[in-house]
């Protein structure tokens, strides 16, 4: 190899780099859904987050890049009951008044020992953080990506559900959290 092909290889390299190295950003498109699922008198039931936004910023190939900064209205707690709907944002759960807004942030991503991605982050609800775990399934699609994610976490731990509501034998303490991102380019 010649000097000069080894100064073009090496500019080569270093023009690519800068690309190579970032991960691709995204927003939410339409038909993302964010939902949760738990346990009332042993029965289960779904809800979801009618308002939330993501920035998502992903290369699978380049998990050290990649983030996650997702904002939830929590007011907007839906589950298709009635009184279950009307409980939720007031001070005996949510607090919506007091805490509007849930936030998740990335702080890496890892590959578990079943070779699943896992993103770890930091969960703020109803004013406490704690950590969390989210598996990741991530499928790029024509103009765009499929982002999903689940994961569990305790509501006791960002004190949801005070005064009788903290009974995890009425309200059991699990909830399974998923979201289904359909991604679109920034």
């Amino acid at each position: 190899m010649t000097l000069s092909t080894r100064r073009l290889s090496a500019l080569a390299l270093a023009l690519a780099l800068p690309f190579a190295a970032s991960a691709a950003d995204y927003k939410v498109g339409p038909g993302s859904t964010l939902g949760f699922s738990g346990k009332f008198q042993g029965q289960q039931f779904d809800g979801s987050f009618g308002k939330f936004d993501a920035a998502i910023s992903y290369d699978p190939a380049n998990l050290a890049t990649a983030k996650f900064d997702v904002t939830v209205d929590v007011a907007t707690a839906k589950t298709g009951d009635g009184d279950r709907d009307g409980a939720l944002p007031t001070a005996d759960f949510f607090d919506a008044s007091k805490f509007p807004k849930a936030h998740y942030v990335t702080t890496g991503f890892a590959k578990n020992a079943k070779g699943d991605i896992v993103a770890n982050g930091n969960l703020t609800l109803h004013g406490i953080t704690k950590p969390v775990q989210l598996k990741v399934v991530f499928n790029p699609a024509a103009g765009g990506a499929r982002l999903s994610v689940t994961g569990s976490l305790k509501r006791l731990d960002f004190g949801v559900g005070s005064g009788q509501y903290k009974d995890t034998s009425t309200i059991a303490d699990d909830v399974l959290v998923n979201g289904t991102l359909n991604l679109l380019p920034k």
